[in-house]
């Protein structure tokens, strides 16, 4: 591509297109990297260089990019069917068939699938089922759900009311405040609950939840939203058995307990899902997206169990007002069928817990370097978190933008990795190799040495 050809994308994309999460201020000033090929865990931009993506798009790009048989599944189904709505009694081929599969694929008795168009949506739409879902079963009063701070679900109307990561609910928009709730993020790094020891902390993080219930009226409560894994929030690991713990308290007071697995679905850790094989629950309701297509489609799910949905059906004049015109889009759905069965066929499951042990091994020799207070994650999904002082966990401050410095440096080198805030999140392709992650991990602790140095010529205080 002609440099003539690059400056015209990027002029282009500068006066016409509104970012998700557009920074005005450097968006005006630097524009917007032209990406214009991809390869497996590969991309090119306009300019011809080439980055390692060990973003993996976002969280999504679980089989690679450029793969041949997605292309003819896809053309294949453009071919036969390009649309078809799937609104009350219309139903499609490959929308039928995902959903059987999804249905295979989920743990328990969740059966039901209503499709959406990305991970927003699909939480959108928990948010809206479980409502209808306690009122059909008698509890009518239950509207309120609860949340975790420092979690993301989305960014739609209600999925970004759901979650609550720092600066991401901005004044100048509103949010759904009076019936939804948030609690601690599981965080033992930094624990709001002042408990460093994972047991103690847990006891901590689950009466907070008793308390807040005892606050609100269980009466009152229709859910909880939960990531297995807080990814964009931090990649916050819980620790051990709080999960099931949280399950419990919500059984027990009849909340329905939603896993968000957008990130977490489709083999990031190992497992179609996480909730059951990872962490020993069988939550009421699954929202996924990302990994369900491989980013090859914009797909999401809403999986519910046979219980909310023989709740639901017991009133024949009831009727569930809500939906999209692309749900169950069979394009969609026939790309999905097709990411499900290289998901299956190449055992990526299996490499991305393979592979995904190697990785994090790797990534904890970076604990030594003196601005690395910690690495976490499991599998492929990670995050490296720098820190000013080791002794103290002191961080930088917010103007030094620690985790853009070492992205763009890393990026100069060829890996692309996710700044958010004073962290560094990767989630890798499952495709990834022994050799793609000591790629990653040589590169980035060049990165975060060069990043060091840099702040200590300027006079920042390290350690």
């Amino acid at each position: 591509m002609t440099q003539l050809h690059h400056n015209l994308l990027a002029d282009l994309d500068r006066a016409h297109v509104l970012h998700p999460w557009t920074h005005f201020d450097s968006f005006e000033r630097d524009g917007a990297t032209v990406i214009t090929r991809g390869e497996g865990c590969h991309l090119w931009d306009s300019e011809g260089r080439r980055y390692f993506d060990a973003v993996g798009g976002l969280w999504c790009t679980n089989i690679g990019l450029g793969r041949e048989e997605m292309a003819e599944a896809i053309a294949d189904q453009v071919r036969t069917l390009a649309f078809s709505n799937t609104f009350v009694d219309l139903t499609n081929s490959p929308s039928a068939r995902l959903a059987a599969r999804l249905a295979e694929l989920a743990p328990g008795d969740l059966n039901r699938v209503m499709f959406t168009t990305g991970g927003s949506t699909a939480i959108d739409s928990a948010y809206r089922l479980v409502q209808f879902a306690q009122a059909a079963m008698g509890f009518e009063g239950r509207t309120h759900v609860i949340a975790r701070r420092d979690s993301y679900h989305g960014s739609t109307y209600a999925a970004m009311s759901i979650g609550k990561r720092k600066g991401d609910q901005r004044p100048e928009f509103t949010y759904i405040t009076d019936t939804i709730h948030h609690i601690s993020a599981p965080y033992i790094f930094r624990p709001e609950t002042g408990e460093a020891d994972e047991d103690a902390a847990t006891d901590a993080f689950v009466a907070e939840f008793e308390a807040k219930i005892a606050e609100i009226g269980a009466e009152k409560i229709a859910a909880f939203f939960a990531e297995p894994i807080q990814a964009s929030g931090g990649v916050i690991v819980a620790p051990k058995g709080y999960m099931r713990r949280m399950w419990e308290v919500c059984r027990r007071h009849g909340i329905l307990f939603v896993a968000d697995e957008v990130v977490t679905g489709f083999g990031r850790l190992g497992h179609w899902f996480a909730s059951e094989d990872e962490f020993g629950i069988v939550p009421d309701v699954i929202c996924c997206a990302k990994g369900l297509s491989s980013g090859y489609q914009p797909i999401g799910a809403m999986i519910f169990s046979d219980r909310l949905w023989e709740a639901m059906a017991q009133d024949e004049e009831r009727w569930f007002t809500h939906g999209f015109t692309y749900s169950g889009h069979p394009v969609a759905c026939a790309a999905a069928l097709k990411n499900i069965e290289i998901l299956e066929r190449e055992d990526l499951l299996g490499n991305a817990a393979r592979i995904g042990a190697y990785f994090q091994a790797r990534l904890r020799e970076l604990r030594r370097l003196p601005t690395v207070g910690e690495t976490r994650g499991r599998a492929l999904i990670a995050c490296v978190e720098s820190v000013a002082d080791k002794a103290t966990m002191r961080r930088f401050d917010e103007g030094i933008d620690i985790g853009k410095r070492i992205s763009d440096i890393c990026e100069a080198k060829g890996l692309m990795v996710r700044p958010i805030g004073h962290n560094n999140i990767m989630s890798p392709p499952l495709i990834l190799t022994e050799s793609d992650a000591d790629f990653i991990v040589d590169t980035l602790e060049a990165g975060i040495r060069e990043a060091t140095d840099a702040l200590v010529r300027e006079g920042v205080k390290i350690g």
